[in-house]
């Protein structure tokens, strides 16, 4: 093998799709989502998994809106006050559901609606 068929080998893995922060953000809510909803029903054989998702779901609505509280944040400013909402609804219903006070449902329904929107560009 000569050093230009090596160079051809080593570049033609390099040739991956790149993956935008978009993308990443919606593979993590769907994770996110999917174990939230896989967890729960399990019933309480699924409480510690359940934790974790709702956890890591609180967390990522948390960056969400720590982003949308950036002045430089380009989206508009009704769309930004939207998901500051939502991660503000978040947070409180998810300590409902692990009081045991409401179900995960409303969560679901949440991300599920996002993730809509960031595949159709709007939520």
């Amino acid at each position: 093998m000569n050093a230009t068929m090596k160079a051809q080998r080593a570049y033609s893995t390099a040739s991956a799709p790149t993956r935008t922060s978009k993308d990443i953000e919606y593979d993590a809510m769907a994770r996110i989502t999917h174990k939230i909803r896989s967890s729960a029903q399990k019933g309480p054989t699924g409480y510690r998994s359940l934790v974790e998702a709702l956890h890591d779901n609180r967390k990522l609505w948390d960056i969400f809106a720590v982003e949308v509280a950036d002045a430089n944040n380009p989206l508009p400013s009704d769309l930004k006050a939207r998901l500051f909402y939502l991660a503000e609804f978040t947070r409180h219903h998810t300590s409902r559901v692990l009081a045991k006070q409401e179900t995960v449902d409303a969560l679901v329904e949440v991300n599920t609606s996002v993730l809509r929107g960031m595949r159709g560009g709007d939520i």
